[in-house]
């Protein structure tokens, strides 16, 4: 049964594989059993192992880090034995770009160069970017920070706008790795209720654990009851790249760059480069002014400075504008105290109130949408979708997944920076995990957060007990096995191997927040990533060797027992 089906019917469906992800899985396994035949590893039809390959957050890092080592599994002929691909934040990226060429995996050298050369070349043009952004803003219902971060950040690392989206990849992917991106659910993470693991294919998106998906072709839709209101054209892969990978830093850093981002170029912007088709009304000049002058004073907040003249100057120009007193809140007397939390409030609440004042005055798109990205920084608002669980009553999906119109999505990489609750799912039935680490800082936390993650919520997974490792200066290969559960493989991007003691140097210079990449950058940091396949190669195979040994031993066993 289709799962939009079930959700139209108003049923509520237990987790599964729908049937286009075991089709693809039960021909990908012919490919994994002849690719290990090559490789000389002894295994059935029935013993063929479901590998996982992860690949963490991390920015241009993290992107450049999982290519380069693709393409040292490709040469090590070990990628054929990959069933599943998922990514969070900047592997994303990767993936994104990967998945653009239909059987990528046969011909990745060729397009690794074509990603490589894009990479090196030429950001996208403003024009573009502000074109892009005007059909974001009046392409959809929910316009969020999102559609401004692909548009504003992703686009200056990827040095593309990719229109396709991923249904467009439906049986175009035969011969390469199944690809997952993956998300977390707001809410859920803020009130530690319901599912936060959220991943997105080309056939379905929805809650990992919870098992409750949709069509993607859909996946933004509204709902109500389990049917379908509203359709919302799904969503571009220049879009999914943003949603997946819009944390590069904390969010003071964000919220700096963000508010640069937004600044709305003057109405009289022919002169630089996109004009406005727009008649201009003699107000805009004020308009302008008072949403400069709220950005400016937001920026002024996050740097500690004082904000008191952007207050005057925005009241004096609204004031002008409606030939008497412009209706915003009071100033607020505790903004020349200590207390920092009241004047955060006070500017939230002022921001969105001069953003209303405004809207109501002027319609060109580009102050428009200035207007509205405005309020969106000023609540936070990210990734936000209308929520296909709305109003379902089907009580086996949490109430904290049911109640709300909308749901906010936003990086993974918040709560968990590698996908493993998307291949942890009961029915995928992953044997062995192979986790690509791009993160900064502590090399373990990505492996030991699953862990101890995985034991509140009774989820098989090894133990991992890294007491005893040097977290500033890691190995590049470790293996954690436990009873019933699958292998887990993690390999720190920079270690004492591949870096040898210049570990730390490495870190500093491939920094998540900073600017794209040079091409000797780029160079180096491939490289050094596929230093960790091509250095562990045998260690690969041995570990794909063993959980095939202990699936035949399992499979024994049960023989036995059955008689």
């Amino acid at each position: 049964t289709d799962l939009s089906v079930c959700l139209s019917d108003k049923r509520r469906i237990k987790p599964f594989l729908n049937r286009s992800e075991q089709e693809f899985v039960a021909s990908r396994r012919n490919t994994v059993l002849q690719t290990l035949k090559k490789l000389k590893i002894q295994c059935s039809r029935k013993e063929v192992p479901n590998i996982a390959l992860l690949g963490s957050g991390g920015g241009q890092r993290a992107m450049v880090g999982l290519l380069g080592s693709l393409v040292q599994l490709d040469k090590a002929g070990l990628l054929d034995c990959i069933l599943y691909l998922s990514g969070v934040s900047g592997s994303t990226w990767c993936m994104a770009s990967l998945y653009q060429e239909p059987d990528w995996s046969t011909k990745l050298e060729t397009v690794k160069d074509r990603i490589i050369k894009r990479l090196k070349g030429p950001e996208v043009s403003l024009t573009d970017a502000m074109a892009k952004l005007k059909k974001y803003y009046y392409g959809k219902d929910l316009f969020s920070l999102t559609d401004v971060w692909a548009v504003m950040v992703v686009t200056s690392y990827v040095k593309e706008i990719d229109e396709h989206t991923l249904t467009e990849q439906r049986n175009q992917h035969k011969k390469d790795p199944f690809p997952i991106y993956t998300v977390i659910d707001k809410q859920c993470k803020q009130s530690s209720d319901g599912d936060p693991w959220f991943e997105i294919n080309p056939y379905e998106a929805g809650y990992s654990l919870t098992g409750a998906f949709v069509d993607t072709c859909d996946f933004g839709s509204q709902f109500h009851e389990g049917s379908k209101k509203k359709h919302q054209d799904e969503f571009d892969m220049l879009y999914l790249q943003a949603l997946c990978g819009s944390t590069l830093a904390d969010e003071v850093d964000i919220k700096k760059t963000m508010w640069q981002k937004i600044k709305p170029c003057p109405p009289d912007s022919d002169k630089r480069g996109f004009p406005s088709d727009d008649p201009i009304p003699p107000s805009v000049d004020e308009c302008y002014r008072a949403l400069m002058d709220v950005v400016d004073m937001n920026i002024s907040a996050l740097n500690g400075e004082d904000t008191s003249g952007f207050d005057e100057s925005i009241r004096t120009n609204l004031n002008d504008l409606s030939g008497g007193k412009s209706q915003l809140i009071d100033p607020m007397k505790t903004l020349e105290t200590a207390d920092k939390g009241a004047e955060k409030r006070y500017i939230k609440r002022f921001t969105i109130d001069v953003c209303e004042d405004l809207s109501s005055r002027i319609k060109i798109w580009l102050i428009d949408a200035g207007i509205s990205i405005c309020k969106c920084m000023a609540q936070w608002i990210w990734g936000r979708k209308y929520n296909f669980l709305h109003n379902m009553t089907d009580e086996a999906v949490h109430s904290t997944l049911r109640q709300s119109e909308t749901r906010d999505y936003i990086d993974a990489g918040l709560l968990q920076n590698s996908p493993y609750f998307s291949v942890l799912r009961e029915e995928r039935d992953i044997d062995l995990i192979i986790s690509l680490d791009f993160s900064d800082g502590d090399p373990f936390m990505t492996v030991t957060g699953a862990a101890n993650t995985c034991k509140t919520l009774k989820i098989p997974f090894p133990e991992v007990n890294t007491i005893s490792e040097n977290k500033m200066k890691p190995k590049d290969f470790y293996v954690f096995k436990g009873q019933n559960s699958p292998t887990v493989i993690h390999i720190p991007l920079f270690n004492v191997v591949n870096c040898g003691d210049k570990v730390e140097d490495w870190r500093k210079k491939y920094r998540t927040f900073q600017g794209p990449y040079s091409a000797e950058m780029i160079a180096d940091l491939m490289e050094v990533a596929g230093k960790n396949i091509s250095n562990n190669r045998e260690k690969l195979k041995e570990q794909i060797a063993a959980v095939i040994e202990e699936k035949r031993l399992s499979r024994f066993n049960n023989f036995l027992n059955k008689d």
